[in-house]
């Protein structure tokens, strides 16, 4: 027997007055409506509402559903990602287009493409990491932004040091910096209030920094088509040399979006993760001590690739997603035509919410869900439906591996050259706050620096 969407329970409170509390509160919002109405619920007054889901089950069955089953909101509604990623985004594509852009984005991820990327990253660590003093307290999420940024600016634009490089690097701090406050966020879930109402009105200042960049992307691919450089190894060169099945590239336009969605989804997400694992690993002392143990069979020179394949650093990265998703929910799907699966039947129309969060958190397949334990990762393998912090699916996010892997080679540099502690202040249970569209670790997070470490030779094995 299926249940019906008449039958599934929830509230009927209009958007306006939930939205304070999903906002200023998300995990509140999202725990009090698990307790009330169980693992799928609806919320709203539309017709058909919202739904969210957090049932593997049915997580599972939606995944293994065939794509033409769901589309994506329309972009006239007005969306905040609309405005800051362009309608060419393959996260708000749908369809032909949404597959053609995905199979021309894949490449760059995937096979002997990450290797490359591998000794950008931890030189980059390194750079950022250059002006560190002993005894020095720093913002941790600043410097895992600007880590992450160096990253994105130099593996996906392929940028050289320059006053090009300079810019995007100061102009895209200031934007997704102003995008990220839980004030903010109101701009985002309520589309009227972006009004620009000059330079100085929140909205216009972001508008104009906005433009400003885009200048500065065209200009770059203006650049890069004339000549073409062959050989370079960077994403944005790869993704202008790719071609379709009719052996046409991405326009300029396309290649301008795609890049702003790398830039929004790959910068922004994997400062906050990070910042959260560098919080664990300091306010856990067995869980940094283990990891600095497997750290250190490591040798100095080693390939940095050794350090993604250390199973704790692996598991911690993992438990770090796992605990607080930088993302709640994997996006909006809207149900094309009726679906019935794993005994619900979701009418046309319906929207659907896969709450990531609310899934990491089931005491029946993570018990004692809110303690930070990487083992639980070492233990037993999870399934697509159960852990998804990069979503799953057709709309499943491509960027994963070489997220990951940043993870790891970020926080194996890090700890490899520095031994640090929280700040006084910081010493104590944290949770997470609204990042715009995202949930981030507290702004004012801070570490302190307490002495260069020097990388010691692997441990001899135990005869």
């Amino acid at each position: 027997m299926s249940i019906s969407l008449s039958a599934l329970p929830g509230s009927k409170t209009p958007f306006w007055r939930r939205a304070p509390k999903l906002i200023l509160r998300p995990l509140d919002y999202f725990e009090d409506n698990y307790r009330r109405y169980g693992s799928v619920f609806r919320v709203g007054d539309g017709s058909p509402p919202s739904i969210y889901v957090a049932d593997p089950a049915v997580i599972q069955g939606i995944f293994q559903a065939d794509a033409a089953q769901f589309h994506v909101p329309p972009q006239n509604v007005g969306s905040g990602l609309t405005f800051l990623l362009g309608d060419r985004s393959l996260l708000l594509l749908d369809g032909d287009r949404h597959r053609r852009h995905r199979r021309l984005l894949m490449p760059p991820f995937h096979g002997d493409r990450m290797r490359a990327y591998g000794d950008v990253i931890c030189e980059l660590t390194e750079q950022a990491m250059a002006d560190w003093q002993p005894g020095t307290a720093f913002n941790l999420r600043a410097v895992m932004q600007d880590i992450t940024l160096r990253v994105i600016l130099k593996a996906v634009f392929g940028l050289e040091d320059g006053d090009r490089y300079d810019r995007l690097r100061q102009l895209l701090s200031t934007l997704l910096e102003g995008l990220g406050t839980p004030f903010s966020a109101f701009f985002i879930f309520f589309p009227g209030l972006q009004k620009d109402l000059g330079p100085m009105s929140p909205w216009g200042r972001f508008v104009r920094i906005k433009a400003e960049i885009d200048a500065l992307i065209y200009a770059e691919i203006e650049e890069r088509r004339q000549p073409p450089q062959p050989g370079r190894a960077d994403i944005l060169s790869l993704m202008m040399a790719a071609r379709d099945d009719q052996g046409q590239p991405l326009s300029d336009g396309e290649l301008r979006d795609e890049l702003m969605t790398l830039l929004v989804a790959g910068h922004e997400t994997t400062a906050s993760a990070l910042t959260w694992a560098l919080y664990w690993v300091h306010w856990l002392p067995e869980v940094g001590n283990r990891l600095y143990q497997e750290l250190e069979t490591v040798g100095p020179g080693s390939d940095p690739l050794a350090y993604a394949n250390l199973p704790y650093l692996t598991a911690l990265c993992q438990e770090t997603l796992r605990i607080y998703p930088v993302a709640p929910t994997t996006g909006i799907r809207i149900v094309s035509q009726p679906l019935t699966v794993a005994g619900y039947e979701f009418p046309a129309g319906a929207v659907l919410f896969l709450n990531i969060y609310l899934v990491h958190h089931r005491e029946d397949l993570y018990p004692e869900p809110d303690r930070f334990r990487p083992e639980r990762f070492l233990e037993r393998q999870y399934s697509t439906a159960e852990f998804l912090p990069f979503g799953g699916g057709h709309r499943s996010c491509i960027g994963m591996a070489f997220a990951l892997m940043e993870m790891k080679l970020v926080l194996a540099t890090v700890l490899r050259h520095w031994d640090m502690v929280l700040a006084p202040k910081d010493r104590r249970p944290l949770r997470p706050v609204r990042r715009g569209l995202t949930l981030a670790p507290p702004g004012n997070l801070q570490l302190i620096a307490v002495k260069a470490r020097v990388p010691q030779a692997p441990a001899l094995p135990l005869s």
